[in-house]
């Protein structure tokens, strides 16, 4: 368990400070109680003196009864639990997807293609050098540029439920890797070893062609590319509440204007 302490100091200015790391056996909101007192102790900090308790919203932090927030609040009433904002945005994004449909099933798509061409070294191999002789060829012909920074090596990793900064990660690599993923899959579905790879790879081929696909791919870049940025805001160490509330009015205001003028 990392703990970190935002305090003020004696100019009266805001300061963030990392304290520490402890190793805990179990994650019961008891368990972590007793190694945060520890770790308090250890620098003659007291649960007392908080004023504040902030992290996200997993069942055993935010349970009302039992919950690592309410073992504390029961000792120090004055030490108000915030749930994380960045995390409560990653959850919205989950619970609205999970109840669209068209959203479930396009992300649902990417999952199995992500199975088929990750679930194998030789074809991560396959698609990682084709990548790699696509940026030559580019280079060479002069239709992209180079530098630092630029052209960096890319691999579809699966992306994580509360982290979706990482499905819209996961989507503009399948845009850049477009290319490289329809020769991969048009190769299984001529060499497979087996009749079954052929038919799964010609049938994701059918999918991520369709227009629908290629539209809902897009539609969710910009969608996605909103809220990472709301996302990113939010966690940024120089935030403060005023700010977060401002972009959150200007996130949504921009999925409005999307909404009604996209």
């Amino acid at each position: 368990m990392a703990m970190a302490l935002l305090f003020v100091n004696k100019e009266g200015k805001i300061v963030e400070r990392f304290l520490g790391i402890v190793h805990v056996n179990e994650t019961s909101s008891l368990s972590l109680k007793i190694s945060m007192e520890s770790l308090l102790i250890k620098y003659g900090l007291s649960i007392s003196r908080i004023r504040g308790q902030g992290y996200d919203g997993a069942s055993n932090m935010r349970g009302e009864f039992n919950g690592f927030k309410s073992l504390i609040l029961s000792e120090n009433p004055s030490a108000f639990y915030v749930h994380c904002f960045a995390h409560q945005l990653q959850l919205t994004l989950v619970a609205v997807a999970k109840n669209h449909i068209l959203v479930a099933s396009f992300f649902n798509s990417i999952g199995i293609l992500l199975n088929v061409i990750g679930g194998s070294c030789k074809r991560h191999d396959m698609l990682r050098e084709k990548r790699i002789a696509e940026v030559k060829e580019a280079l060479g012909n002069d239709t992209i540029l180079s530098g630092r920074g630029l052209n960096q090596e890319r691999s579809l990793k699966r992306p994580a439920d509360v982290r979706w900064g990482s499905h819209y990660g996961t989507i503009l690599n399948i845009i850049v890797m477009f290319s490289s993923i329809i020769d991969v899959l048009n190769f299984i579905r001529e060499d497979g070893l087996t009749s079954e790879q052929k038919a799964e790879a010609t049938s994701l081929l059918d999918m991520i062609l369709s227009f629908d696909f290629i539209f809902n791919m897009h539609l969710m870049k910009a969608i996605l590319g909103v809220t990472n940025e709301l996302s990113i805001a939010l966690q940024r160490k120089d935030q403060d509440i005023v700010n977060s509330m401002k972009q959150v009015e200007i996130s949504k205001k921009r999925l409005q204007m999307m909404r009604d003028n996209g």
